[in-house]
C-alpha cells in the first residue's frame, strides 16, 4: 500500500469517526499506546508527517508525574542531540549566505581554538567539528558537560580540548564527540557575527522558520511555561530528577544538546526538510540551498553498520553526515537522529523521497520505549503490511539482551564485588589527602568532609561528589547523586622522582556510558586540603 493510498484510508476512518485529524489514527494509536503502557512513560509526544503534512499528533502524560499538569503539543522537551541538525543547518544558512566555508580553517573563525596535535589545530576544518572525526575517543571531554548542572563554561569547554588525548589518527574513524559540537557553534557565532550561538540561533533558525517555542540560552521557566520535567523510575514510581529551577541557564553544550522544542515546532521542522518549497520560506524562498541540503545528508563520516540495523531495516550502509545519521532502510534512503539527556530521549526520523517522518519526545526512562517506538514507526513506512509494532520490537530487544547476557557471562570478565565497601580511614590515607588538579576538568579535593569521612568533590561539576571507600585493597567513590551511574576507582601514585602524587581515575564497570571518561583524568597533587 502506497503513502497516499494508506493516508486515504486512513481518512475514510477519521471520517466515519468524525475525529480531528491530527489526532486519530488507530494505527498510531495503538503503537503510542503500546510504548506509553509497556514501559510506564510519566509523558510521550509523537508527530507524523505524510506526503508533507502533519496527519498525526499526540501528546499525553504529565509534565511532573502525580501533579496533574498534562503535557499537550505545546510543551518543551531536551530533545537533546537533535539539536546538532540545528546547529549544523545554522552553518548551512551561513554558508549560503557566504559568512564561511565548510572547509575554512576553524582557526579563521576562532584564532585561539588549540587540539593536542598542533598539525590538527592547523588543519581542522569546520566541516571536521561535526563529523566525529577529530581523533577524539568516544564522548571525550562530556565530564565537562555532564552531569548536569555544572559550573563549567563554554571558554573552559572549549580551552579543555586542547589537552585532551587522543584517541586515534585525525580524520581516520568515527568517534562520536559532543565538545567539537560547541566550537562549532562558537564558529556560528563568530561568523554570523550575532555574538553568541543562542542569539544566531534565535535569529536564523528558530525566528524564520517559526518555531515559537523553541528555547535556547537563559529563560525563565515559568514564564515560557508548559515545561516536561525529566523523570527516573524508582521502584516502579516515575521520579522526577535534576528539575528545572526558575531560571533556566544558559548551558556551554547548547550546539550540542541544549535545545528544548515542543512537538509542534519539531514537526514545522520536519516539514521544512520535507518540503522546502511550501515551508519555511523566507521572503518566498527555501529557508536552505539545495545544494547546502544535499550537503547535509551526504556521507562524509562511515558509521560501523551493526546486525541489529541489517536484521531490522536490511541496512547496507551506515554513515554520518552534517548533523544527521544516514541509512538506507528497505531501500528508502533514511536520515534522523537521536537525542538522550539523563530523564529525556527524543528521535528524529525522516524518509525525504516519501515525503514523510515523525518525531518522539519522552520525559522519563524510555531508553527501550525510544527505540521500539522508533522503529515501528520507521516500519509503518517502510514495511507497512507487517503489522511490525511496538511490541515485536520490544520482544527482539529482551531477545537480544538475553543474548548479550549469556555471551558476556561466557566470555567477558566478571565485574568486581565491592559489596565489602565500607569508609576510607582518614589516617590511612593520609598520604594521599589534598587537592588534585586536571589540565581539562579542573581541581577535585579528597578531603575530610565535615562529617569525619574522606571525600572526593569537584570543584567545577558538583555532582561528581561523594565519600571515599575502601574495597578490598582499593579505593573508590560512591556518589552522592543517585542519577550519577558510573562508580570510580581512585588509584594514588607517588613518582620516584618525588614529585607531585597523581591521582588516576577509572570506571569500575567498563561498561557504563562513554561520557564517564574518566580514563581521560590525568590529576596531579597542588596542595593540601583547606582547614577544617
Amino acid at each position: 500500500m502506497t503513502l497516499s493510498l494508506r493516508r486515504a484510508c486512513a481518512l475514510v476512518v477519521l471520517s466515519a469517526l468524525a475525529l480531528g485529524p491530527a489526532h486519530a489514527n488507530p494505527q498510531l494509536d495503538a503503537l503510542f499506546d503500546q510504548a506509553r503502557e509497556r514501559w510506564n512513560l510519566p509523558g510521550l509526544a509523537v508527530g507524523v508527517v505524510e506526503d508533507g503534512e502533519v496527519v498525526y499528533m499526540r501528546s499525553e502524560g504529565e509534565l511532573r508525574a502525580g501533579e496533574g499538569q498534562s503535557i499537550n503539543d505545546d510543551t518543551l522537551f531536551k530533545i537533546a542531540s537533535n539539536g546538532k541538525a540545528m546547529t549544523t543547518a545554522l552553518l548551512a544558512r551561513l554558508v549560503d549566505q557566504g559568512k564561511l566555508a565548510w572547509d575554512d580553517p576553524v582557526s579563521r573563525h576562532l584564532p585561539d581554538f588549540r587540539m593536542a596535535d598542533p598539525w590538527v589545530s592547523e588543519h581542522i576544518q569546520v566541516r571536521d567539528l561535526v563529523i566525529h572525526n577529530s581523533g577524539l575517543g568516544p564522548a571525550a571531554g562530556d565530564l565537562m558537560l555532564w552531569p548536569e548542572p555544572n559550573l563549567f563554561t563554554r571558554e573552559q569547554v572549549v580551552a579543555g580540548i586542547a589537552h585532551l588525548p587522543p584517541a586515534s589518527s585525525f580524520r581516520t574513524r568515527y568517534n562520536y564527540s559532543n565538545v567539537m559540537y560547541i566550537v562549532a557553534g562558537e564558529v556560528a557565532a563568530a561568523a554570523s557575527g550575532a555574538g553568541s550561538y543562542e542569539q544566531a540561533l534565535r535569529q536564523e533558525l528558530f525566528e524564520p522558520l517559526g518555531l515559537d517555542r523553541c528555547q535556547v540560552g537563559e529563560w525563565q521557566r515559568d514564564g515560557v511555561g508548559n515545561v516536561a520535567q525529566p523523570h527516573m523510575q524508582v521502584d516502579g514510581r516515575n521520579v522526577v530528577i535534576r528539575e528545572d529551577g526558575e531560571v533556566i541557564p544558559a548551558v556551554p553544550m547548547a550546539a550540542a544538546g541544549g535545545i528544548r522544542c515542543s512537538l509542534r515546532d519539531m514537526t514545522a521542522w520536519m516539514q521544512m526538510w520535507l518540503q522546502p518549497d511550501r515551508y519555511g520560506l523566507v521572503d518566498g524562498e527555501p529557508w536552505l540551498s539545495e545544494e547546502q541540503r544535499r550537503m547535509l545528508w551526504s556521507v562524509h563520516m562511515p558509521m560501523p553498520l551493526g546486525q541489529r540495523m541489517r536484521d531490522w531495516e536490511g541496512a547496507n550502509f551506515y554513515a554520518y553526515g552534517l548533523g544527521w545519521r544516514i541509512n538506507d532502510s528497505e531501500g528508502r534512503f533514511k536520515v534522523g537522529h537521536t537525542g538522550t539527556l539523563s530523564g529525556m530521549f527524543s528521535a528524529l526520523t525522516l524518509l525525504p523521497q516519501e515525503g514523510a517522518g515523525f518525531v518522539l519526545m519522552i520525559n522519563g526512562s524510555g531508553g527501550d520505549a525510544r527505540t521500539a517506538l522508533g522503529q515501528a514507526l520507521t516500519s509503518y513506512f517502510t514495511r507497512p503490511d507487517a503489522g511490525l509494532d511496538v511490541d515485536h520490537y520490544a520482544a527482539l530487544i529482551a531477545q537480544e539482551r538475553a543474548q548479550a547476557a549469556g555471551q558476556n557471562d561466557d566470555a567477558a570478565e566478571p565485574l568486581p564485588d565491592t559489596s565489602d565497601r565500607v569508609p576510607a580511614d582518614p589516617a590511612a590515607i593520609a598520604r594521599w589527602l589534598g587537592v588534585y588538579e586536571d589540565p581539562w576538568f579542573g581541581r577535585a579535593s579528597v578531603c575530610v568532609a565535615g562529617d569525619g569521612q574522606v571525600q572526593f568533590a569537584s570543584e567545577r561539576s558538583p555532582m561528581l561528589t561523594g565519600p571515599v571507600l575502601e574495597s578490598g585493597d582499593r579505593l573508590l567513590v560512591d556518589w552522592i547523586e543517585p542519577t550519577v551511574s558510573a562508580e570510580p576507582w581512585l588509584d594514588f601514585n607517588q613518582p620516584e622522582d618525588g614529585s607531585a602524587a597523581t591521582l588516576a581515575v577509572t570506571r569500575i564497570n567498563p561498561r557504563v556510558g562513554s561520557s564517564y571518561n574518566f580514563q581521560d583524568l590525568a590529576f596531579t597533587r597542588i596542595g593540601s586540603c583547606p582547614a577544617r
